[in-house]
């Protein structure tokens, strides 16, 4: 897993993950093991799959790079607390996944919680076992 800086502001975490290295076979499938971490966590709570490839390209000035085949957006929410308004700016989370070619890509941006960015981290990196 590689923390970059997007857009010279966003921390984002990536993952790369070979089809020829895992039994996962398409976007749907990584997104419901992903949720099935969502369901179980006793703070998580599931909100929504949104589809972002189809929303992209159904968009008359859409653009989607050649390489990606489908991408799609899990998002939840772990908050437990509400100490001040400015931690709506930083919730729901979102964990993307795409579909290249070779190879699925999962991103997410760096979470304000050490111990959710650990749990996050252990999601996405389960998924190569």
């Amino acid at each position: 897993m590689t923390k970059t800086i997007f857009k010279e502001k966003y921390p984002v975490y990536s993952l790369t993950i070979a089809k020829d290295t895992t039994t996962f076979t398409n976007v749907d499938a990584i997104i419901e093991a992903l949720k099935a971490k969502v369901d179980a966590h006793p703070v998580a709570r599931f909100i929504a799959i949104f589809d972002h490839y189809a929303h992209t390209s159904a968009l008359a000035e859409g653009s989607i790079a050649e390489e990606i085949k489908d991408a799609k957006n899990l998002i939840f929410c772990f908050g437990k607390e509400l100490p001040t308004s400015k931690i709506l700016a930083v919730r729901p989370r979102s964990i993307g996944v795409c579909e290249l070619e070779n190879a699925f890509a999962i991103d997410f941006m760096e979470a304000p919680n050490e111990q959710l960015q650990k749990t996050l981290q252990e999601w996405v990196t389960s998924l190569t076992s």
